[in-house]
This record gives C-alpha cells, sequence and structure tokens, in this order.
C-alpha cells in the first residue's frame, strides 16, 4: 500500500472527532510510535486556532516503574494529565504500543493507581459524558498490534485505515453518513424499553427506562459504528456466552458465561482465564452492567484483539461490566469497563418490546435499508 496518509487521518481525528474550535486547548496522550500522526494532530489543531499539548510514553517507561517503583509512585497522578482531564476542552488518545505482552505489575501497586485515579476517573466519565471534554480513542498501528491481530503491519496499517473510512474520498462525509443512517436506528431504540438478546448459547433481557440509546457516529472513538445504552441496573437477567476472547490488561479470557439475576452477575464461568474473571469480580461495581450495545461496523471484518475495534463488528453485540455511561443515564460506578462480545451471525436476534428488530447480525430491513 502507499505510504499511510496520516494527514488526513489527523484532519478526521481534530475537525470531525473533536471538532476543536479557536482558542480550546487540545490535550494529546500516546507513545513515540506515533510521532508521524502526533505531528500532523499538533499541526492540525494550530491550523484551526486551538493549543495543543501532549504526553508520549517511551519504550522503557513501565518497565521501570514496574520494577523499581513504590506503592508512592504508581499513586501519584501525572500533573499534565490531570489538569488536562479537569480543565482542556479536547483529548485524543492514540494507543501506540511497544509492547501488549509486558508483565503487570503487582496487585498492591495496580490497587493503589486505581484508588489514586478514582476521582480523576470520575472527573473523566463526567467531563466526556456531557461533552465539556471532547475526546476521542483511535489506533496508530504498531508492530505489536499487528502480530496481535495475525497481520503484517502493511495488512494491519490497511485494516484501520478502512476501519475509519479513510479509505474513502471523503471521510468526514462516509461518517456524517454512518450517523443518519444509525439515527434511524436509535431513533426507534428510544421508543421502547424492554430489550432482549438471544443466540444458541444466549438468552438475556434488560430494560431502558429512563435511559438513552446514543448513536456512536465517530466522534467519540475512531473508529466506531455502535448503537449502545446503559441498562438499568437491577433490570439485567438471564444468561449470556461471549464467543470472543475477553481481553483485560492484555491477558485473554476465553468462553465466558455470565449468570445474571435482578442486575447482579450471580455466577461467571470461564473455559480459559477463570483467575483473571475473578480478580476482576472482586472489584467493586463489577458485578453490574454498565453498557449494552450492537456493533454496526461491517468494513470491520475480523478480530484483532484490540477492544476499540472488535466492539464495532457488525453482525456482534456486547455488554460491559462495571462502569456505566452518564450519558446514557447509568448509574454503577466502578474503576473498571469491560466489554464482552458475542457472536449474532448465525441465529441471534434482538427483541425491542417484544419485536424482533435484528436478526442474524443486521437490524431488519426497514430499520437498516439495503444499500
Amino acid at each position: 500500500m502507499p505510504h499511510p496518509d496520516y494527514p488526513s487521518y489527523a484532519h478526521l481525528l481534530v475537525n470531525y472527532c473533536v471538532s476543536l474550535q479557536p482558542g480550546e486547548r487540545l490535550f494529546i496522550s500516546s507513545t513515540t510510535l506515533a510521532e508521524e500522526l502526533v505531528d500532523e494532530v499538533y499541526r492540525e489543531a494550530v491550523k484551526a486556532g486551538g493549543h495543543c499539548e501532549f504526553t508520549l510514553s517511551t519504550r522503557g517507561q513501565a518497565a521501570a516503574l514496574r520494577e523499581y517503583g513504590s506503592a508512592e509512585q504508581f499513586a501519584f497522578v501525572p500533573t499534565l494529565y490531570a489538569r488536562a482531564m479537569n480543565e482542556f476542552e479536547a483529548y485524543v488518545y492514540i494507543s501506540a504500543p511497544f509492547d501488549l505482552r509486558e508483565p503487570e505489575a503487582a496487585p498492591e501497586l495496580k490497587a493503589a493507581r486505581r484508588k489514586a485515579m478514582q476521582p480523576l476517573h470520575n472527573t473523566y466519565f463526567a467531563r466526556t459524558a456531557d461533552r465539556r471534554l471532547k475526546r476521542t480513542m483511535c489506533i496508530f498501528p504498531t508492530e505489536a498490534l499487528a502480530r496481535e491481530a495475525s497481520m503484517s503491519l502493511e495488512e494491519y496499517t490497511d485494516f484501520v485505515f478502512r476501519a475509519c473510512k479513510l479509505d474513502q474520498d471523503d471521510p468526514r462525509a462516509a461518517w456524517l453518513g454512518v450517523r443518519k443512517r444509525q439515527q434511524a436506528v436509535v431513533d426507534h431504540l428510544n421508543s421502547c424499553t424492554t430489550f432482549r438478546y438471544t443466540n444458541d448459547r444466549s438468552d438475556i433481557s434488560f430494560t431502558t427506562q429512563g435511559r438513552t440509546w446514543i448513536n456512536s457516529d465517530g466522534q467519540t472513538n475512531m473508529p466506531s459504528g455502535e448503537v449502545y445504552t446503559s441498562p438499568e441496573e437491577d433490570s439485567v437477567n438471564g444468561t449470556i456466552y461471549f464467543d470472543y476472547p475477553a481481553i483485560r490488561n492484555g491477558q485473554e479470557v476465553r468462553g465466558v458465561t455470565l449468570e445474571v439475576e435482578g442486575g447482579e452477575i450471580q455466577r461467571w464461568r470461564a473455559e480459559s482465564g477463570q483467575a483473571i474473571l475473578n480478580e476482576t469480580f472482586a472489584i467493586e461495581g463489577t458485578r453490574r452492567f454498565g453498557e449494552a450495545a450492537i456493533g454496526t461496523n461491517y468494513d470491520i471484518d475480523r478480530f484483532s484483539k484490540q477492544i476499540l475495534f472488535d466492539e464495532k463488528i457488525g453482525g456482534t453485540v456486547h455488554m460491559a461490566v462495571g462502569q456505566s455511561y452518564a450519558q446514557a443515564g447509568g448509574k454503577n460506578e466502578s474503576a473498571v469497563h469491560w466489554d464482552m462480545i458475542a457472536n449474532m451471525r448465525e441465529g441471534g436476534k434482538v427483541y425491542a418490546d417484544g419485536e424482533v428488530i435484528y436478526r442474524d447480525g443486521r437490524f431488519v430491513d426497514h430499520l437498516w435499508p439495503t444499500v
């Protein structure tokens, strides 16, 4: 493929995703691997009349902290990051990892960080919910990401650009088309209050009284292509099986089954990775659901082990344990928001107020007309 068009990528991030306005402050967080894209985002931010600051992690930073850091050091809240989350108007997070298989820090060190970051975590969710902080998350293709997805770097870069519609003449117009199409879906979903996901291994229901289904059209995540809500916390009942591996802190959990009664996950099992499930469900707020969603991005044609892409796969649904979305009306709080994905392409159905609105991985024709 030709050299990646990072100027177009940056233009989309700045002018569509966060819609940076003159005088607004943009914070970028990434690694030094993404320097080429960061430069282009900075350039676009200046052209838009904004102010831009950034933090770039280096290759050995995490290892040094893991090897030598104390609980006090793990609990340190980064100064610029904290100010940006509290005060800035825009935030672009560019995932560009060096290594996805680094060892984890000791449990007590992770707990110290989680506790220290919780107030900022709450601020982040509150400010992104009402768009006081316009945030988008995206990916810069790296060797580690490509290897994880079992692709060459060239294949993976092409995969990323296709999913983000950067292969199209006018990516912004393409995403505006997604917005229009999905709006017809969320308008219908928001006229209903009871929902049920079924396939050959799942039957789970929830209600959304006082909640909102949201059209994820590429502004808060790039790529996007999903509709999502936060179910009423006590309303979820049934069993759901997640076909796709669930990735948490770089570790895979396969074949997850959750059994839910009165909104609380009562029993959980995994075909592999049970200890990770057990550890997660010991964290406050994780035994309730913070999200229910339906993926609609049919340009994402394979599982890549990156949730930013995988949760959008057309023909899947996902549910997340833990933190809810305030913008959807959710009330559950947790330091964790962990998405898990179920395949709906073979016999899967979604019911809304008792009516089948989705079958075999697609919405019915009157909600999603064939182009």
